[in-house]
């Protein structure tokens, strides 16, 4: 188990999964099922060049969103959902799901277009979640975009961050950098689009 305000580890996750292969319901979930069309809606573009996924679980969203991009990398820092998550990408070869767990194994070298963080930065406390940040805008190409979304309610086991904690982290440590398009709020969550000036 975890220590209060630190960030959530491989190990924690690789034990939620061990209880549960789809423990958010992604499959099933009308909440997801509304999110994932409203994430997609909000995307300020039709199609992009090369777009990050991070915490792609299954692949749930990944699968939906991969139509979108001529090149799509989607990674999770357990190994346990990547399975399946690359059984339902099985077809789609321009996608490369990888095991990576951030900070730590953020892709160097990487240049995107679209850096998609749903449901993901509220497990990292502030200081990793500064590193996240500066590590997605070192990134993101010129005109790219950044998609926040993230849950609002409680949580439990409760996160380093709530949810308008870490996306307010973001803004803040992004600044000027990152332009919002899309700031949306709905009940039990919100979803922020930001663009590279």
């Amino acid at each position: 188990m975890k220590a209060p305000g630190e960030s959530f580890t491989p190990e924690f996750f690789e034990e939620f999964y061990a209880k549960n292969p789809d423990p958010w319901r992604f499959k099933t979930s009308p909440y997801e099922r509304e999110k994932y069309a409203a994430t997609l809606n909000a995307l300020p573009r039709e199609r992009y060049e090369s777009a990050f996924e991070l915490g792609c679980s299954i692949g749930v969203l990944t699968r939906l969103l991969a139509p979108r991009c001529a090149r799509l990398l989607a990674v999770d820092g357990a190994e346990a959902p990547l399975a399946e998550a690359r059984e339902n990408l099985a077809e789609m070869p321009w996608v490369e799901i990888r095991r990576a767990h951030v900070p730590a194994d953020w892709p160097e070298g990487g240049s995107f277009d679209l850096i998609l963080l749903s449901e993901v930065l509220y497990f990292l406390n502030p200081a990793d979640l500064h590193t996240v940040t500066d590590q997605a805008l070192r990134a993101l190409r010129p005109g790219g975009d950044v998609v926040l979304v993230h849950w609002l309610p409680p949580a439990e086991p409760p996160f380093p961050q709530t949810g308008d904690e870490a996306v307010q982290g973001f803004l803040a440590r992004a600044g000027d950098a990152l332009q919002p398009l899309v700031a949306q709020r709905e009940e039990q969550y919100r979803l922020d689009v930001l663009r590279r000036a």
